[in-house]
């Protein structure tokens, strides 16, 4: 695979703040950026050289963009995985539709996860009323989850008898779904691994994730668990972009049982909001990695240059009439990162930004992390 050098013109289906990171990364590398969004105001187009403003599936767009581009990407699981498969006849694709088209769907992607040896929670596949009036118990108390769809904790029921499964598959309005046993968590850690062929493999530092009501709130780097469960965790990830034969940048999230084993929880086909913190704290970002991945040139080093905290910015942090939070308090400080996404409304649950605090040891950057936060 010949590697595909600047200045050419690289594609991104989706335009939100993953692409904008991603087309600030392709830019400062030489490379040209066009993104397919249907948003008029999608914050990557701040920073693209086009922009094409029509839906995933636009035939027209989709030509354009494989008739201009040299390679093209995602930014979230959700894109059109038929229109990958369209593009890849004409363009270099990464990762694949076929891949994105498991991603999508949690039924496909806990079988493939299984398939390439590696655990997840016991769950079972639901696709019809049918399917869920089989004996509930070994997946109870659960979380019933649609299959399509769901992030940030969308498309989700914590259920503790059969009854309850059964009534919110109902409210679910029937749709295909898994229910899945919860465990006995110690924490949730991320392995973010970049692969271009079998012998061009990089994984990013484990990340240690803390979610508020869905959402990612804190990602902390090292992770607090042993060195050997790290690097299990990177393996595992490793192996699992190996049984996809996925080529691109994936991000695979794991549980960290009471025992201090893992098992897998998801994954997604593209840069993940766990992986921010490599934008300050290490060698080279998984944005630019995502670049190289489809451009066919060896990943980047991974390593950690610092410890880091990174903090998500919701738009519960705003005012409530529409005020900035105080950003002098994050200027003012010399070892933190504004990220901001340029999104013109701030909502409740709304991804603004986020922020980065390096320091000595990531107790003290986690402290500063937070006073930092709870000052804005």
């Amino acid at each position: 695979m010949a590697a595909i050098l600047p200045p050419a013109m690289l594609g991104i289906l989706g335009g939100g703040q993953l692409g904008r990171m991603f087309v600030t990364a392709a830019k400062r590398m030489g490379y040209r950026v066009t993104v397919l969004d249907p948003d008029a105001n999608a914050p990557a187009a701040d920073f693209a050289d086009v922009h094409l403003c029509a839906p995933f599936n636009d035939a027209a767009a989709l030509q354009t963009l494989a008739a201009s581009c040299a390679a093209v990407t995602t930014e979230f699981e959700n894109v059109n995985a038929d229109a990958m498969r369209a593009l890849a006849k004409t363009t270099r694709v990464s990762p694949s539709g076929d891949c994105v088209a498991i991603a999508q769907d949690r039924i496909a992607e806990k079988s493939w996860i299984n398939k390439a040896g590696l655990p997840t929670a016991p769950y079972l596949a639901i696709e019809s009323v049918a399917d869920i009036q089989v004996e509930l118990a070994p997946y109870l108390p659960g979380i019933l989850k649609t299959a399509r769809l769901g992030y940030d904790g969308k498309g989700q029921v914590r259920v503790k008898t059969a009854d309850e499964a059964r009534a919110a598959y109902a409210d679910l309005g029937g749709q295909a779904c898994v229910l899945e046993k919860m465990l006995d968590l110690k924490l949730e850690v991320s392995a973010i691994v970049t692969r271009v062929s079998a012998a061009q493999v990089a994984v990013f530092p484990v990340s240690e994730n803390i979610h508020k009501n869905g959402i990612l709130d804190e990602s902390i780097v090292p992770a607090r668990i042993s060195p050997t469960l790290a690097a299990q965790a990177q393996d595992y990830a490793v192996k699992l972009a190996e049984a996809l034969d996925y080529i691109g940048v994936l991000a695979v999230e794991f549980f960290v049982l009471a025992d201090d084993s893992l098992v897998v929880n998801e994954i997604a086909p593209r840069p993940h909001n766990s992986g921010h913190y490599t934008i300050d704290a290490c060698v080279t970002d998984q944005y630019q990695q995502q670049v190289r991945a489809m451009c066919g040139l060896l990943p980047g080093r991974t390593e950690l240059l610092s410890p880091v905290v990174m903090v998500n910015l919701l738009g519960d942090v705003w005012r409530e009439d529409g005020g900035e939070p105080l950003w002098d308090v994050l200027m003012e400080a010399p070892n933190a990162h504004l990220h901001l996404y340029g999104k013109k409304e701030a909502r409740a649950g709304r991804k603004m930004g986020h922020f980065t605090v390096l320091a000595a040891n990531v107790d003290d950057a986690l402290d500063q992390a937070r006073a930092l936060k709870d000052t804005l």
